[in-house]
């Protein structure tokens, strides 16, 4: 598999590249690469990466946690915990957790001068992808905790997972061990987060996602009915778009719907993630049945166009989610 890796990054322009395979209990990694084209450091099983939007499942399994222990109720209006998203908005004051975990909220990815922050559509109507949602979601996690949220994602997720790797604000001992982004061949500035964002600023390793992939395979951590609920297919997506916020009724994606926190491949019964932080990418993947998932990283902004080859070989069979992605060959 390795000299295949090598030869998609070649074609792909892609400098590292970090991958864990489950499969049935058995953990595989497989590295290739080099951590910055700037010192030619090779990639290794404890290089991080950007998890980029990877980290918004880990936000929420702490999320449904909260919820299964009763500090949190999936479905009271965040704005009786913290003030609205969006002052002003009657909308915006509707959304819930569930709303944010199930990209219902109306809400845009992210806000900018020709999408500015508001409710497009009631919460809970529909589906459109948001970061911001996850951003208002953060905040109301550290108001009914106290903690700030990578203290509190480490107290749920990572120190009962073992993932020592993993964080969502910056570490001085990760500077020797982090792989930089890159756009085609310029090394962009490092990613280093001074505070965390729920939504796209985990920086962890192959094998520490590993940990969690195996997690969500098996609904650890979780009571058996949240378990079921966090990969339960909700909305289903619009077609060939992953953030949809016009008025009028948006054409579905069969087979691609999403659960609380992942998306769910319900024609393969898998569930998936992608990530796309300036110059780095990940992807990730787990079906259950097969007791199998995997885990990729990469450096490079091209990185996304490997999933598909290489889902080929770790999860074989038709997935609606790359088709969905525009990933499909």
């Amino acid at each position: 598999m390795k000299d295949e890796i090598e030869a998609l990054m070649s074609a792909a322009g892609v400098p590292g590249f970090s991958m864990l395979v489950l499969t049935e209990g058995r953990e595989d990694v497989v590295t290739s690469g080099v951590a910055s084209m700037s010192t030619a450091e090779p990639v290794t099983s404890q290089t991080l990466f950007q998890a980029a939007s990877l980290s918004k499942p880990v936000v929420a399994l702490a999320a449904l946690q909260l919820a299964d222990s009763g500090v949190l109720d999936l479905d009271k209006p965040l704005s009786h915990i913290v003030a609205p998203m969006v002052p002003g908005d009657p909308l915006g004051a509707a959304i819930t957790a569930r709303h944010i975990l199930s990209h219902c909220t109306g809400l845009p990815n992210w806000r900018c001068d020709e999408c500015p922050l508001r409710s497009y559509f009631p919460p809970g109507s529909r589906f459109s992808y948001s970061g911001e949602g996850f951003v208002y979601l953060q905040s109301a996690l550290e108001h009914l905790t106290r903690e700030p949220l990578n203290t509190l994602v480490r107290r749920l997720v990572f120190d009962p997972l073992d993932m020592r790797q993993s964080s969502f604000v910056w570490r001085p001992d990760f500077a020797a061990r982090v792989a930089d982004a890159h756009e085609a061949e310029t090394v962009l500035d490092r990613f280093m987060p001074r505070e965390a964002n729920a939504a796209y600023s985990l920086l962890t390793t192959a094998p520490d996602y590993g940990r969690f992939l195996a997690a969500s395979l098996h609904g650890s951590l979780l009571t058996q009915g949240m378990a079921r609920q966090w990969m339960t297919p909700g909305p289903q997506v619009p077609l060939k778009r992953t953030e949809a916020l016009e008025r009028e009724m948006q054409t579905l994606e069969e087979g691609v719907a999403w659960g609380l926190g992942w998306g769910l491949d319900t024609q393969a019964g898998g569930f998936f993630h992608w990530g796309a932080n300036p110059g780095a990418r990940a992807f990730a993947m787990g079906i259950p049945a097969r007791r199998s998932a995997f885990v990729m990283f990469m450096n490079g902004d091209n990185g996304l166009s490997l999933v598909p080859p290489i889902i080929q070989s770790v999860l074989p069979g038709e997935h609606a989610a790359l088709s969905w992605l525009g990933l499909a060959s």
